[in-house]
């Protein structure tokens, strides 16, 4: 059994599996994205039960944008709907929701939205929720590299001066540890552009729950593997 004093401070999800939940069960493909949406629900209180003091989930890519308008459409639906049934209980339970990504391509309601839950629930201290929408590590990567660029042209940086903590600071994640251990579920085997940078280090954990299915008895599983697993970072105990 995991206990506090191996519990990962900070856990990051691939939440995977909405769709095929969906069609095993003759559904549509929206109907896997509100299961999934409670099974977030259940995740958030029981990784702060537990102890995680940061939890990061991949709830829309980039390269979702590419997936049909319809659903596109009720994923966006969806986070309106979540912000206005969640925003209360989260504060009241002290979890800070932070999303990571790029806002622009959002709708003025969906970035009204987002605005409107980080700004509600911007003193909890029970855990930090970060919701990566719109996220690509590639371009995050990307838009980090040219930034210190700039800065090395305007003579703000010598080139001397970029080292890993540079561009670490220069990320989107800036201010939170890398994660310690993330997990993808519904049995893929891939990070799939998500947080390439801040996971160099992180114990993968993959199961073949689909998303919606996934549970507090699951999620202890990850952390009791997380917990049997020793961490070297490259170096020889």
């Amino acid at each position: 059994m995991s206990t506090r004093a191996n519990i990962p401070q900070h856990v990051a999800i691939i939440m995977d599996g909405n769709g095929r939940w969906a069609k095993l069960r003759g559904k549509e493909r929206s109907e896997g994205h509100v299961a999934g949406m409670e099974a977030l629900r259940r995740t958030i209180q029981n990784a702060a039960e537990a102890g995680v003091k940061y939890l990061t989930v991949y709830a829309f890519s980039t390269e979702n944008w590419g997936r049909p308008k319809q659903e596109v459409e009720a994923l966006m639906a969806l986070i309106c709907r979540g912000v206005e049934l969640e925003a209360d209980n989260l504060r009241e339970a002290g979890v800070r929701v932070k999303v990571m990504g790029r806002r622009e391509n959002f709708s003025a309601e969906v970035a009204e939205a987002i605005r409107s839950i980080e700004e509600q629930t911007a003193a909890g201290e029970q855990l930090t929720l970060i919701l990566a929408l719109d996220y690509s590590s590639r371009s995050e990567i990307c838009d980090a590299v040219r930034d210190i660029a700039r800065r090395v042209q305007q003579g703000e940086l010598a080139v001397e001066q970029i080292d890993e903590h540079l561009i670490s600071e220069s990320l989107l994640s800036a201010g939170v540890p890398d994660p310690d251990l993330v997990i993808r579920t519904s049995g893929e085997y891939r990070l799939s552009n998500f947080l390439l940078w801040q996971a160099s280090y992180a114990e993968l954990y993959f199961t073949d729950v689909l998303w919606p299915d996934f549970d507090g008895e699951e999620l202890q599983r990850a952390l009791e593997a997380y917990a049997a697993r020793e961490r070297r970072y490259g170096l020889v105990k």
